[in-house]
């Protein structure tokens, strides 16, 4: 079935030229800051920032591995419930690397204040934080990110990795969902 977007999404919140201009400009940063360092493990967050991590790493210009880890917080909400899951951990010891988690976004902060506390006790070397998207008002924990593309005011989002039941990830910009598809959902739970 063909994706009809017209029917899902109030607004494009971020163009396509607007996400890769950001990107680009990310990959620059984190260049600059990683140029001296050890090789720099990326731990991208399942599902939501593959798109990301998939752009930002053509970006970058130092030695770089990837991980996966793929946690849970929403089953099948609209909002994060608290209670983190560690579906899928990762298959490299970070113990004295260099670790950069890349997450989509960050709104209450509790799934990547989880993940945060899970990698500290690996012991890296470093661990900083880059989201895509940043929702400040949503915040519950304090958390921040080293890095921020995008803040963003308190609208479900879709695209580019980002869903709705596992829908419109491979939306090519950041679109503002109908309150109504939502809140219709939510209702029959």
């Amino acid at each position: 079935m063909k994706i009809d977007s017209n029917d899902l999404i109030e607004k494009v919140l971020i163009d396509e030229e607007s996400l890769n201009k950001k990107i680009r400009k990310l990959a620059n940063t984190l260049n600059e800051h990683y140029a001296d360092k050890d090789e720099l493990i990326l731990v991208c967050i399942l599902k939501g920032s593959v798109m990301f991590v998939s752009e930002l790493a053509k970006y970058l210009n130092v030695e770089c591995k990837m991980e996966f880890m793929s946690v849970s917080s929403y089953a099948d909400n609209t909002y994060s419930s608290g209670n983190v899951k560690i579906l899928m951990d990762l298959d490299m010891d970070i113990k004295d690397k260099e670790v950069l988690i890349i997450e989509d976004i960050i709104d209450t902060g509790y799934t990547l204040k989880k993940v945060k506390e899970n990698l500290l006790q690996r012991g890296p070397k470093d661990l900083k934080i880059i989201t895509l998207l940043d929702k400040p008002e949503r915040r519950e924990v304090d958390l921040k990110s080293d890095w921020v593309g995008f803040k963003i005011p308190n609208e479900f989002v879709v695209g580019f990795g980002l869903d709705y039941n596992q829908l419109y990830r491979n939306l090519p910009y950041i679109g503002v969902v109908k309150r109504s598809v939502y809140e219709d959902i939510e209702e029959m739970k």
